[in-house]
């Protein structure tokens, strides 16, 4: 029941997994599976005498990723202590960046399917390591906890209050999430917990610069879980105010069953989480040189695929977002396009048809039987007349089911169109002769008529006429009767 006179504030924060074999600040391992506890150290612990010792490559991923967001690169770095007391903080403590993060103010222009465009600000982005996993159902009679995660090199990214909209945050989430695959140093696994998000909403009187206050909320397993959970807290709020309530500000849980918020704990105060200097790691700088070395290793990032897409292939805005969108789809499209497709032939089968197809059987592309060079020359058959576009479609899940080339297939089971003009000649006389009825119809206006001998022909050619080669055979024949 969202208010026309209120508008909607949100921030999100996004917590993604380096893709690292070891963690941030110790040598166990990151693979996900393991069984509980058996991937810790003392330093996982903050045992005695233990000392971490920063994991370089996490350092470099991380400044990967707040290049691609368009970030600043700190020249100078240092990490905090952050306290809080949780079973699954087995230090009671958690080693983060306060005051010195890695990298602030960027940005990622956002682009919906309504076409509503905005700038999201990045406040900034930071490291730290994951704490551990509380497992509340495996026994009936209290709670487990696991501490493999615990020291799982994290990048957290914090927005400005810059979104709007349920559908704006699902934008920009998109954006970030393919970004950060194209880099290749995060799988974004939501499923393995590689990228949370946390969404900050409140609601103001339009007009209003003071901001509202604000409610938090976590357990969000998917992007269309936190659309609808930002819907959901706008009308909730909208409903508190208008009822001459106050909102409160605390943690709420999205609870996917029942499609709501619940309340999970107060947050009226701000928390004190006593903040210090990490006193076993000193701040050190980060050279210009090697920002500029790990730029230098930045692949082509889905927004400037995307425009380079529209460009060079003439594609659509919205069809060239759909392909680079996923970076393996674009680069299947790129190698069908390069092998001589057309490019918005090789687009909408690919798109369309190949996908439809692996969705339904539930299979990726990356493992697809069909190569690029094989859907290539799929289409180039077709622009060359040897097959039509509804052989093709019979052809396809053939190639998807064998991996066979589209020749071996044509070939095979005898479904060469047929463009032999003599031949076709002579029996659409035969059809013409067989339905005096619709060569009537013809001569009084009727277009249905054409369209019924078309019909005739291509059941009598099993679908293998040519339909232009046919459609002129007839006018031809018809007119000059």
């Amino acid at each position: 029941m969202a208010s026309d006179k209120y508008e909607t504030v949100i921030g999100l924060e996004v917590h993604v997994q380096l893709q690292t074999e070891s963690k941030l600040f110790c040598s166990s391992s990151t693979q996900f599976g393991a069984e509980p506890n058996t991937q810790t150290t003392e330093v996982s612990f903050g045992l005695p005498g233990s000392l971490p010792v920063l994991n370089e490559k996490a350092l470099e991923y991380g400044i990967q990723i707040a290049l691609g967001i368009n970030c600043k690169i700190a020249e100078r770095l240092k990490f905090d202590r952050k306290h809080y007391f949780y079973p699954d903080l087995p230090k009671a403590y958690q080693i983060s960046q306060f005051d010195m993060p890695l990298s602030y103010e960027g940005y990622l222009d956002v682009t919906t399917k309504d076409n509503d465009s905005i700038r999201v600000r990045i406040n900034r982005a930071h490291l730290e390591e994951d704490a551990g996993k509380l497992d509340h159902e495996s026994h009936s009679d209290g709670s487990l906890v696991d501490y493999n995660r615990a020291g799982i090199p994290l990048l957290e990214i914090v927005t400005e209050p810059d979104l709007k909209t349920p559908e704006q945050a699902y934008a920009y989430l998109t954006l970030l999430k393919s970004t950060i695959k194209y880099i290749g140093v995060s799988d974004c696994s939501m499923e393995q917990g590689s990228l949370r998000c946390d969404a900050n909403i409140s609601i103001r009187p339009k007009g209003q610069k003071e901001l509202g206050t604000k409610t938090e909320i976590k357990n969000l397993n998917s992007f269309k879980a936190v659309a609808r959970s930002l819907q959901y807290e706008i009308d909730r709020q909208t409903q508190v105010v208008e009822s001459g309530d106050r909102v409160v500000q605390e943690t709420r849980l999205w609870n996917d069953a029942k499609q709501k918020t619940v309340t999970m704990r107060s947050k009226e105060e701000a928390h004190d989480y006593r903040f210090f200097p990490e006193p076993d790691l000193v701040p050190f700088t980060i050279s210009r040189e090697k920002v500029e070395e790990l730029k230098k290793l930045l692949p082509e990032l889905p927004q400037a695929r995307e425009h380079r897409f529209v460009k060079e292939f003439q594609l659509s805005e919205y069809d060239a977002q759909v392909l680079v969108s996923d970076k393996k789809t674009a680069d299947y499209y790129e190698v069908c396009v390069n092998s001589g497709a057309d490019p918005k032939k090789a687009s909408n089968w690919l798109t369309t048809e190949l996908l439809g197809i692996l969705n339904a059987r539930k299979e990726s592309l990356e493992n697809c039987k069909v190569t690029p060079e094989s859907l290539s020359l799929l289409l180039q058959m077709m622009d060359k007349q040897v097959i039509n576009g509804k052989i093709a479609k019979e052809i396809l899940p053939e190639m998807v089911e064998t991996g066979n080339s589209p020749e071996d297939i044509v070939k095979d089971r005898g479904m060469e169109q047929v463009s032999d003009t003599g031949l076709l000649e002579e029996l659409a006389k035969n059809i013409i002769n067989a339905n005096p009825k619709s060569v009537e119809d013809f001569k009084l206006g009727k277009k249905n008529a054409i369209s019924f001998l078309v019909g005739q022909m291509m059941k009598e050619t099993k679908g293998k006429a040519n339909p232009a080669i046919v459609n002129q055979l007839l006018q031809k024949t018809l007119s000059e009767m």
